[in-house]
């Protein structure tokens, strides 16, 4: 989930162009929903899922987006069991807003460390070293980290062969750079209709160059409930727990 904006010539207002980009089954990713926002308010990401809802959309395993979408309230609400993920790219984006630039290269390494961690306890003590690195001097960047922690990890609940499509909202934000370079060029559109029927027939264009999702194969165990710890399938170890079990016996 995420939104864009776009200047509209003729008129006062900017167009926010909401984006949904969804995964199939057979991992295939395609565009779910491209429509018309106000400012990314609550309001309109409300509008969008319940329209998906009607439009027979089953609730999502899990969902990446900015922090900052209005979309989060009213998942909430609508989709009470998806899970909620936030976009790593983001969130570093955001903490090194708050720190000197001197500072930035060495706070960008620390938090990289904890994004690729290879397991949850890693990636939480790659973020306790940042914290005990800049707590001090710059608690407001801190704070801006930890508020999402559990939401920065839910990664780790799902197939390690996934994690490079729930860490960060990229392949939504790959697609946007090119509705940007339209933009330039362009100058906007002429008015709010023609800015989002841009908007749709480049993300059309660009969903035919989308790559499958990557462990697509796990999607069935996944919806069928099997947990995944550090990105490691247990249905299988409890089985053979209890195999081990009976040979005992």
């Amino acid at each position: 989930m995420d939104g864009i904006h776009f200047n509209v010539r003729l008129e006062e207002d900017r167009l926010c162009t909401l984006v949904v980009m969804g995964a199939l089954a057979d991992g295939t990713k395609e565009p779910v929903a491209i429509e018309d926002g106000f400012r990314d308010s609550t309001e309109s990401w409300s509008s969008i899922l319940r329209d998906l809802k009607r439009r027979g959309m089953r609730v999502s395993l899990v969902v990446t987006g900015d922090g900052a979408l209005g979309f989060w309230a009213v998942a909430r609400e609508i989709w009470p069991e998806t899970r909620g993920r936030r976009c790593w790219v983001h969130k570093i984006a955001n903490v090194l807003d708050k720190l000197p630039k001197r500072l930035q290269p060495k706070a960008k390494s620390l938090l990289h460390e904890a994004m690729n961690a290879p397991t949850k306890a890693a990636c939480i003590e790659a973020m306790n070293d940042f914290e005990r690195e800049f707590a001090a001097k710059y608690p407001k960047a801190v704070k801006c980290l930890r508020k999402d922690e559990d939401a920065l990890m839910t990664f780790y609940d799902f197939p390690a062969q996934q994690w490079t499509h729930l860490r960060t909202s990229n392949p939504i934000e790959s697609t946007f750079a090119t509705l940007r370079i339209r933009q330039r060029v362009t100058k906007g559109a002429g008015s709010r209709k023609k800015a989002l029927l841009m908007a749709l027939k480049l993300i059309e264009m660009a969903s035919k160059r989308w790559r499958r999702l990557k462990g697509y194969e796990l999607m069935a165990e996944l919806a069928n409930g099997c947990r995944f710890e550090d990105g490691i399938g247990q249905r299988h170890t409890d089985v053979s727990m209890e195999t081990s079990k009976e040979d005992t016996a």
